[in-house]
């Protein structure tokens, strides 16, 4: 999405289904976007048969940054640490 500067997905605990997907993402500057724009984005993939409706995040989180590690990659380690309970 072009309003989104970064993202990452993580699993997280559901009671129903034992686990879900977590949207963790970083809007762009200026840059306006919502949960139901990203839901319906990813739904266009989900529809394509590219990815299951399952695969669709219910929980969508924008925070500042992302933790990355010490090569500069996206640090899901600590993503789970501090947002996968929920």
């Amino acid at each position: 999405m072009p309003n989104l500067s970064e993202a990452a997905i993580i699993g997280v605990v559901d009671a129903k289904w034992g686990e879900r997907p977590l949207a963790i993402l970083v809007a762009r500057p200026g840059g306006n976007v919502d949960n139901a724009a990203v839901q319906k984005h990813v739904k266009t993939y989900a529809d394509k048969g590219v990815i299951s409706r399952f695969a669709i995040p219910d929980r969508i989180m924008f925070v500042e940054t992302l933790d990355k590690t010490s090569v500069g990659k996206i640090d899901k380690k600590v993503l789970r640490a501090k947002y996968g309970d929920g």
